[in-house]
């Protein structure tokens, strides 16, 4: 077995588990293109309503509603119950945390 692809850059290897572990979770919550849809759409919108969401998507009300499911349990999203209906906005800390974790790969 030839390891020569294996040449270290001369940088330390460093690792963080509890980064590693959360950007994992922020990574599966996005795993599906519907998600991202809904997190690129919701990020155009100053906040929106589970109905007007399910609206833009060609799925059923309630895979819809899994989806935000998804995205709210990693804190991508905050949902907020207006009567029936739930209001659902972007959680921009866990956004830029994102984008932290996602750089420092």
């Amino acid at each position: 077995m030839d390891l020569s692809c294996c040449e270290t850059t001369g940088t330390p290897f460093q690792s963080d588990p509890e980064q590693d572990t959360r950007l994992a979770e922020l990574c599966k919550a996005l795993g599906h293109p519907y998600r991202v849809h809904i997190l690129r759409f919701l990020m155009a919108q100053q906040a929106c309503f589970a109905g007007e969401i399910a609206d833009q998507l060609p799925l059923a009300a309630s895979t819809v509603s899994q989806h935000l499911k998804h995205l709210k349990d990693a804190g991508l999203i905050q949902g907020e119950v207006d009567g029936p209906r739930r209001c659902y906005v972007v959680a921009p800390q866990v956004l830029d945390e994102l984008k932290r974790l996602v750089g420092a790969l």
